[in-house]
């Protein structure tokens, strides 16, 4: 077998028990051997401020290094204000500069949205996916994932519960195999 493909995984909510950070650790267990999952972590990131760039802070030059070590993204968050979190789109910024040299350019992606609420994320993954054109992010159009219900998703060992749910992450996850694939630059 080939090497899997390094898929930096960037959570939205930094909240300890956060469902989306359980649901990115839950995708890591079900993903396909091609893939390997890997949360890096945002909540350390200082705001961007753009005066800062000529001399960056250390987290911000590691957080750009791994993201270009990435074969590839996929963003998992909750949805705040029928938008992203604020940590999520700091990280965004932080990843897309200096102007010129975005660490997100051309890196294949996949958006997950998960909320409490019937309707999973949907303005979130939506605005996320506006940040992620201008990035040239290629981002997965299908399966788009809103998963709504997140908080009565997960078994006691922390694994998805729902077998319906399983399976639908599955496809999803070898839906997002295939697109780093199609997607990667050689």
């Amino acid at each position: 077998m080939s090497t899997p493909r390094d898929v930096a995984v960037l959570v939205g909510s930094l909240r300890k028990e956060s469902y989306n950070r359980k649901l990115a650790l839950a995708l890591a267990q079900l993903a396909p051997a091609e893939l390997k999952l890997d949360i890096v972590e945002i909540g350390q990131l200082p705001l961007y401020n753009e005066d800062v760039d000529v001399s960056p802070p250390d987290a911000w030059t590691a957080f750009r290094d791994r993201i270009r070590r990435a074969d590839a993204v996929l963003f998992v968050t909750p949805e705040y204000n029928r938008s992203v979190p604020a940590p999520l789109k700091n990280a965004i910024d932080v990843g897309s500069r200096p102007y010129g040299k975005s660490a997100w350019d051309r890196k294949p992606g996949a958006v997950i949205s998960a909320s409490p609420g019937a309707i999973g994320g949907f303005g979130a993954n939506h605005h996320l996916r506006q940040s992620l054109v201008f990035l040239n992010v290629p981002a997965m159009q299908m399966p788009e994932a809103y998963i709504g219900g997140v908080d009565k998703l997960f078994n006691d060992q922390g694994g998805i519960g729902n077998e319906s749910t399983r399976a639908f992450l599955d496809k999803f996850l070898t839906s997002f195999a295939a697109w780093i694939e199609k997607n990667t630059a050689t």
